[in-house]
């Protein structure tokens, strides 16, 4: 076997690409380096520079493409390559669906190998029209010379990339952000301008798929906003969908887009927005899924792997605002919910509520807590479901999991490497009858996983 061979910096060489990275990096080996590849696709033969060195692998960046992929397009957006938000735009959408999930088959491979070839990974479900899709804009404003731009940052830097038009992003935030930042110019008004000078910055459109409406809300560093009657009215003539305008502070020096007080400025506090047979009002500040019309997808194959039949007991972990529990409820006996964020189990309550579900009840606290707590009490639920955060779940809540062993484990996921992971454990008791890949985020590198695990031993 040949030995690893030291790389430089600035080094050359042709590469075959063998595969995706998680992040959507063409994947290559040199002399049993492993190489990292924005850019690059499987089957292409490449030539690269290295960029970066680290312990395990390096990055490398595309001279030449010496034989292209026959999936290779050209993607529609005009700064694709600058911005960063998505990843695979130069992929067929056939080929990233493809793509996707051999990203999950990596990320067993890893961590559960023999897996690989026991369970059914079953191919990506896509959408019919994978463009568009995003129901929310958060876009940072920024001053370039006397012109006000609204955008994302190049990625690495802090760099503002002007957008006057988003492939991904429904094109009502993409107006809407714009003709507010005509305005923002018009009158003058103050810009932040990332350190500790300015007014406003942050435009966040969300507008209602399902319902037509449309939210404004302007992210500024103080209360006092300049010419707000004006600004307001102008806001208004837009689009006859903006039926709520508010204003959120934030003064901090923060990563983070909102702060904690939000101020309705014109219209209502809330839009209104659909979910399948499901309605849910949305503040500005409410996490609520980018892509409605893939989230009921989504739902819709965590009701199948449940496989509810009226009678069963539900517990919704790591539960947010309760749509999933929700979404389960009509087949379900009983739904508990629980989160650690005592707002979003506010919100769930009333969710339940305003559906008229009364057996669906939710607590504040962890999960592992209140499920060891009822097991004490001989409640032990029938099916367990679970979508947690790209962390994936706690050990202490695998641990409780494995000592109460609920008959079915519906494992929700945005984050194939932490999943992975967690079935490592979660396979010592449960078998994993198969595992459902979901395409939540077209032209991206991300992908969702919904996956049926049953107790061994029981049916």
């Amino acid at each position: 076997m040949s030995e690893k061979v030291k790389m430089e910096i600035g080094q050359k060489f042709p590469l075959t690409i063998k595969r995706l990275g998680i992040n959507g990096e063409g994947v290559g080996f040199y002399k049993r380096n492993v190489v990292f590849v924005k850019g690059a696709l499987p089957g292409e033969v490449v030539t690269v520079k290295v960029s970066k060195l680290h312990q395990n692998f390096a990055e490398a960046e595309i001279l030449k493409i010496r034989e292209a992929s026959k999936e290779r397009v050209k993607p529609p957006c005009a700064v694709y390559e600058q911005c960063g938000g998505c990843q695979l735009q130069h992929l067929s959408y056939e080929g990233q669906l493809r793509e996707k999930r051999d990203i999950v088959i990596q990320s067993l491979e890893k961590y559960v190998k023999p897996l690989v070839e026991k369970v059914e990974i079953k191919p990506t479900i896509g959408m019919d029209d994978p463009w568009h899709y995003r129901n929310k804009s958060s876009f940072q404003v920024r001053k370039d010379g006397n012109q006000v731009s609204a955008g994302l940052f190049v990625e690495g830097t802090n760099k503002l990339l002007n957008l006057n038009q988003c492939d991904v992003q429904h094109p009502i935030t993409t107006k809407v952000t714009i003709d507010t930042k005509k305005l923002l110019q018009k009158f003058n008004i103050p810009i932040y301008d990332g350190k500790s000078k300015g007014l406003v910055r942050t435009i966040v459109v969300r507008t209602g798929i399902q319902t037509g409406e449309t939210q404004v809300c302007l992210v500024t560093t103080k209360k006092e906003l300049p010419h707000k009657e004006k600004l307001v009215e102008g806001i208004k003539k837009i689009d006859p969908s903006i039926i709520s305008i508010t204003q959120n502070i934030n003064p901090t020096k923060t990563a983070l887009i909102f702060g904690d007080q939000t101020i309705v400025l014109d219209g209502k506090e809330t839009i209104h927005e659909k979910l399948g047979e499901l309605a849910f009002d949305l503040s500005s500040r409410a996490f609520f899924q980018l892509n409605p019309e893939q989230t009921v997808v989504l739902y819709d194959e965590i009701k199948k792997a449940a496989e509810l039949s009226g009678k069963e007991t539900v517990v919704d972990a790591y539960c947010g605002v309760g749509t999933i529990g929700l979404w389960l409820a009509n087949k379900a006996k009983e739904v508990r919910g629980m989160d650690v964020v005592p707002e979003s189990i506010t919100d769930a309550k009333i969710n339940a509520k305003n559906h008229g579900f009364k057996h669906a009840k939710y607590y504040v606290g962890t999960a592992e807590e209140w499920l060891s707590k009822w097991a004490k009490q001989g409640y032990i639920p029938d099916v367990l479901t679970v979508d947690p955060p790209r962390t994936g779940l706690a050990p202490s809540f695998i641990q409780t999991v494995l000592k109460i062993k609920p008959k079915r484990f519906v494992y929700t996921s945005c984050n194939p490497s932490t999943f992975a992971r967690d079935l490592k454990e979660l396979s010592k008791i449960y078998k994993v009858e198969y595992i459902q890949p979901i395409d939540m985020f077209p032209q991206t590198a991300r992908v969702e996983i919904v996956s049926k695990l049953t107790l061994k031993g029981k049916k």
